[in-house]
C-alpha cells in the first residue's frame, strides 16, 4: 500500500514537470508564478484559521472571566477588544504580504 502511494505521488509530481519541459526555454522562471499563488493562499489560510482559533479562545476566556467577576467586566471587555484587534492585525498583515506576493511577481 505504501509503495503504491509513493509511486502515485511521484507520478503526480513528475507529470507536470514533463508538461512544462515541452514549452521550451522561452518561458523562463515558470515555476515562480504558481508557487507564489500557492504560498499566498496557504499563508492566508493558515493565518486566518489560527487567528480565528485565537480569537475564539480569547473571547471564551474573557466571557469566563466576566462571569467570575462581574464587577470587572468593563476592564476585561476593554482588554479583550484590544487583544482581538491585535490578533486580527496579524491576519491583515498576512493579507498584505499575500497581495505583495501576487502583484510583485505576476503569474506568467
Amino acid at each position: 500500500m505504501r509503495r503504491s502511494l509513493i509511486r502515485a505521488g511521484m507520478a503526480v509530481l513528475g507529470v507536470p514537470a514533463l508538461a512544462f519541459a515541452a514549452e521550451g526555454a522561452a518561458n523562463s522562471g515558470g515555476w515562480i508564478g504558481p508557487f507564489t499563488v500557492i504560498a499566498a493562499g496557504l499563508g492566508m489560510a493558515i493565518a486566518s484559521g489560527l487567528c480565528g482559533l485565537g480569537q475564539g479562545r480569547a473571547v471564551a476566556a474573557a466571557v469566563e472571566a466576566m462571569g467570575r467577576q462581574p464587577g470587572a467586566a468593563a476592564r476585561i471587555q476593554t482588554a479583550m477588544i484590544i487583544g482581538l484587534a491585535l490578533i486580527e492585525s496579524l491576519a491583515i498583515y498576512m493579507l498584505v504580504i499575500g497581495i505583495i506576493l501576487l502583484f510583485v511577481q505576476p503569474i506568467k
